[in-house]
């Protein structure tokens, strides 16, 4: 007997991607996540460009984590031009990232994965069934937006960053008027942790091979090594030597594997499995009431992970803001000469590495951008390879929820994946 799962689109994912399951005599036969929306090209147009161009340019890959492009792009090419940062300028990028996990962790958790979890439809049918669950959730990305658009001008695809540091400091007066606000975040994602821990997860254990930055002073978002879950550790300049993307014929975006050619996963729960020991203070508190300590490997409650890192984002803002005083020089002159640089930070879905070949003139001369959701896109396949046998007695309906899911429970960005230049046509006659 012979069954197919197909799903033409994706819901409540950013951007587009369908699914196709095929099972024979009760097998799976084949998996396919089938990502269709067009390549980008955001490698190829970025080449002959200034660099300062580049934060903004790479900002519009993504208008749920644009902050995160913008980081990883103009640490990068102040490598290149050996450039070092000042602390002001740091905390200052780090409270800008913290806005960023928080508007889309909370987007994630409340609106994409709860109604799954609910038997919902949408985030909609839960807020008739649950409203204060959902008002709950657009408060605390409302905060979010609102410390973005405080520091960056706008909320969608800022425009504050830039090599160097910034185009200027953001007004203290406003930045500290979000503290009444942030303080209501943080107790509110302290109960996001609480009400998640209390939701009925499907069960799914995995040999997972976590990988994320870490840094052994705080809990990694802006810099740090990239480590692996089997104790390994690298440099960002030494990222694509050991993880290498791939082409596979149904997808418009790559897929990546280790130099083994083992699949990995990033994203919350790698961060949290590989830095749970750097978690603040909040945090911490957080995850010993509810009794959680990683191991973590069940991926749909990647959701948990997101509820912790909120509370982290929220604590740490919250000491940013109390402390910021905007001072001194906020962005550093730079010098006119050739380079080349690679770094990574973690954006939300997990870590987003960019590498940069500048001339003298500081015009790109080659632009390489690896985004997480690519990164994901194999794990998640060899999650709905073992998914499907568990599903293929339901209902149709049933059985297209339970994959839609899993996918949603890695929170993919699609659109993000669908950048790279390389491509090849195969034909036959």
């Amino acid at each position: 007997m012979s069954r197919s799962i197909h799903v033409p689109a994706l819901a409540r994912v950013e951007g587009e991607g369908a699914l196709h399951i095929a099972l024979k005599d009760g097998q799976v036969a084949e998996v396919r996540l089938d990502i269709y929306e067009p390549p980008r090209f955001f490698e190829g147009f970025l080449r002959g460009r200034h660099l300062q161009e580049v934060p903004d340019i790479t900002a519009r890959i993504c208008g749920i984590c644009p902050v995160a492009y913008q980081m990883s792009a103009v640490r990068a090419l102040e490598k290149a031009l050996h450039v070092d940062i000042p602390k002001p300028i740091r905390d200052l990028r780090v409270l800008f990232y913290c806005a960023e996990w928080i508007e889309s962790h909370a987007l994630h958790v409340y609106m994409l994965q709860a109604p799954d979890l609910f038997q919902q439809d949408s985030a909609l049918s839960l807020a008739k069934l649950a409203p204060e669950v959902v008002q709950r959730g657009l408060r605390m990305k409302k905060i979010g937006n609102a410390l973005l658009a405080a520091i960056g001008g706008r909320s969608i695809h800022p425009v504050s960053a830039c090599v160097g540091g910034f185009y200027r400091w953001p007004e203290e007066q406003r930045v500290r008027g979000l503290l009444p606000d942030l303080r209501w975040g943080l107790q509110a994602a302290v109960e996001t942790v609480r009400w998640a821990a209390g939701l009925d997860f499907p069960h799914m254990e995995g040999d997972y091979l976590f990988v994320a930055l870490h840094n052994p002073l705080e809990y990694a978002i802006l810099d740090g090594q990239v480590r692996s879950s089997d104790g390994k550790t690298l440099s960002e300049e030494a990222f694509e030597g050991d993880y290498l993307e791939q082409q596979v014929p149904h997808s418009n975006a790559l897929h990546s594997r280790t130099r083994q050619g083992q699949t990995y996963m990033v994203g919350p729960l790698a961060r949290l499995n590989i830095n749970f020991d750097q978690l603040g203070p909040a945090a911490r508190e957080a995850a010993r009431e509810i009794g959680l300590r990683p191991p973590l490997r069940n991926p749909y409650k990647a959701m948990l992970a997101r509820a912790l890192e909120m509370v982290e984002a929220f604590d740490r803002a919250i000491r940013l803001v109390e402390d910021y005083r905007p001072r001194g020089p906020i962005r550093l002159a730079l010098p006119a000469r050739p380079g080349e640089g690679a770094a990574a930070t973690e954006a939300p879905r997990g870590l987003l590495y960019h590498r940069y070949r500048v001339d003298e003139r500081g015009l790109i001369q080659e632009a390489r951008i690896v985004p997480p959701t690519a990164q994901n896109l194999a794990r998640i396949e060899a999650d709905l390879w073992e998914l499907a046998p568990r599903v293929v007695d339901l209902p149709l309906p049933q059985a297209t929820l339970a994959c839609e899911h899993l996918i949603r429970a890695y929170d993919p960005c699609i659109s993000c994946a669908t950048h790279f230049l390389k491509l090849r046509i195969h034909r036959e006659a």
